[in-house]
């Protein structure tokens, strides 16, 4: 006989209508805490990549944990710093120098002189302003909202910096107690495999790092070139923006191709259509040469299963998609290839065993 279940239809009904419920809720409160997840998952990134030169400080320079991670992270600080103090300098003084120089270059535009007064001249630009100026004053007017919206933005960055700066710092220093803790949870041969596999992960990661500053630093490299060779002021600066914009997921090689189109084009229109050129074939050979190529050899992952990820995670994730593809691929790997093996080395039991087990059960149950 068949034994009818003690949970009647209506306690069923409700199980399910509060699981269906826990779901949705979860789901919501992902999606509201989106911003805040993903800082937690880029601090846990660049956390696993700084661990190793953690890992090394404390063990050359016999130090505690705590001084290590200070020494690696305000080292990393400092680097940061610097290359900000490259850009912000020259950039202020050329601000200022453009304000100087800014009522004279309007006359200049007015008057028809200059490379803007013949710019405006030959695409008719100062009669199409005559013509709407009452529209140009109202968008200039309109402007405030956008810029306030623009403060906020760059408000909110600055602070997400910081969060994912203190989190990476506390994730590094307090991570090893952490990961022994959640390890003693488990039997000792289940938790060395899972130290293995984190191993594994924790160096895909590293690789990944490194990959892509070897990427960044050939995009800086080639386009210093490139603008040493058209006589473009700031090469090196130009060059530098480039390289670490290149480092930014999806938009980062558009953003700095840009910026270095628009300084070739205020050079000369002969400089701004080779740089533009140039960005083109580069970026083509970037996406499909040496991003797979290079992450192929760093994180152990075939050519086509890298361009395919980050195509993926890119159209799933935005720009965090593309950050995390390649790493999530390689560890998705890994761990596969764990389970995969566990599976083949724990021995099959065999059938006429298990046949023997189930007869005297059957017997007893025939009495």
């Amino acid at each position: 006989m068949i034994k009818q279940s003690g949970r009647s239809p209506a306690r069923v009904t409700l199980t399910v209508i509060g699981l269906v419920l826990l779901t949705l809720l979860g789901l919501l409160l992902l999606y509201e805490t989106r911003r805040v997840l993903a800082w937690i998952v880029i601090a846990a990134f660049f956390a696993t990549a700084l661990n190793p030169a953690v890992s090394w400080a404390e063990r050359r320079v016999r130090c505690k944990r705590w001084l290590a991670t200070l020494i690696v992270f305000l080292l990393v600080f400092v680097a940061l710093a610097g290359v900000t103090v490259l850009f912000v300098v020259p950039l202020v003084k050329e601000a200022v120098q453009f304000v100087d120089e800014l009522p004279a270059l309007i006359r200049d535009t007015r008057a028809g002189r200059g490379p803007l007064g013949g710019l405006a001249d030959r695409f008719r630009l100062r009669q199409y302003a005559e013509r709407h100026s009452d529209q140009i004053d109202a968008y200039l007017r309109g402007l405030g909202a956008p810029a306030l919206a623009f403060v906020r933005s760059a408000a909110t960055a600055v602070v997400g910096i910081v969060t994912i700066f203190v989190l990476a710092y506390l994730m590094v220093l307090r991570g090893p107690r952490l990961a022994d803790g959640v390890l003693r949870l488990f039997e000792p041969r289940r938790a060395e495999r899972i130290r293995r596999v984190g191993s594994d992960c924790a160096r895909t990661i590293t690789g990944y790092i490194s990959g892509n500053l070897l990427i960044s630093v050939i995009c800086g490299v080639l386009t210093y070139v490139v603008l040493l060779v058209l006589h473009l002021p700031f090469a090196a600066l130009i060059a530098l923006f480039v390289a670490i914009a290149d480092l930014i997921p999806l938009v980062g090689a558009t953003l700095g191709a840009a910026v270095a189109a628009a300084a070739g084009f205020f050079h000369s229109l002969t400089a701004g259509i080779v740089v533009v050129v140039f960005f083109v074939i580069y970026q083509q050979v970037e996406n499909h040469l040496l991003q797979p190529v290079i992450m192929s050899r760093t994180v152990q992952l075939d050519p086509l299963t890298v361009l395919v990820s980050i195509l993926v995670a890119t159209e799933l994730g935005g720009i965090v998609g593309a950050l995390l593809a390649i790493p999530l691929a390689a560890m998705l790997q890994i761990i596969v290839r764990e389970v995969w093996a566990a599976r083949r080395a724990r021995p099959a039991e065999p059938v006429a065993a298990e046949d023997q087990r189930a007869k005297p059960a059957d017997d007893r149950d025939q009495r």
